[in-house]
């Protein structure tokens, strides 16, 4: 079961969106953030999140699995012999996710057509039906993750690694888009974002890596 609830007591990321939450694990945010990061860095809306935060949610678990259905692999289970890229490479999150995203904006009814039903034509499944379940959770998470919807995002970590503030600004000026500048001084870590949108959207990303880099606190805006 890819889809079991962490135990109330358990490391875990809340995503509440319109008076409704989905929680899912710190693994599940890391790999969630490159998703959504990948997506904004590339100017695709929210939406275009959903998508693939449906699709990884039903092929995956959002997990980078080293195992799958035939050849697949990684978050999308996506298929080197289907023309995905190498074994490493669709099993590294970066790629996996910017695959995706190239496969999506290729369908032509992408921005409106059914969520499932444009997942499954970028996956062409098994299961045509499979992403349906998980569409609801995804745009939530989506929302969220994109900054959306503001203070929406939040991680409970019991024994957080130290802190990392050099190994945070890595990971956001990988993740997060051009637009936004990150900087060090220190042990603070600041991103100067072009609107609030992102400036949350930067702020919800960090806080899902606090299993990672052990942040102490996050402001927005002051």
């Amino acid at each position: 079961g890819y889809l079991k609830a962490p135990l109330p007591l358990a490391d875990q990321c809340v995503a509440r969106v319109q008076g409704e939450s989905i929680s899912i694990d710190t693994e599940q945010a890391h790999y969630a953030s490159i998703i959504a990061g990948v997506g904004m860095r590339r100017d695709l809306v929210p939406r275009a999140v959903t998508i693939a935060l449906a699709t990884a949610y039903q092929e995956s678990g959002i997990r980078n699995l080293d195992h799958g259905d035939r050849d697949s692999l990684g978050l999308f289970q996506q298929r080197p012999s289907q023309g995905w890229g190498t074994e490493e490479q669709v099993q590294e999150p970066y790629y996996a996710s910017g695959k995706f995203y190239d496969a999506l904006v290729k369908v032509p009814n992408w921005r409106s057509g059914d969520v499932n039903d444009v997942a499954q034509a970028v996956q062409r499944s098994g299961h045509p039906k499979g992403y349906v379940r998980h569409v609801e959770n995804a745009r939530r998470l989506a929302s969220a993750l994109t900054g959306e919807t503001p203070a929406s995002f939040t991680c409970l970590v019991k024994a957080p690694p130290p802190g990392d503030p050099a190994g945070l600004a890595e990971f956001l000026e990988k993740t997060l888009p051009e637009s936004s500048k990150v900087s060090r001084t220190g042990t603070t870590v600041t991103v100067k974002a072009a609107d609030s949108e992102l400036a949350w959207s930067a702020a919800h990303l960090a806080v899902a890596n606090h299993a990672r880099y052990g942040l102490g606190r996050v402001e927005v805006g002051g």
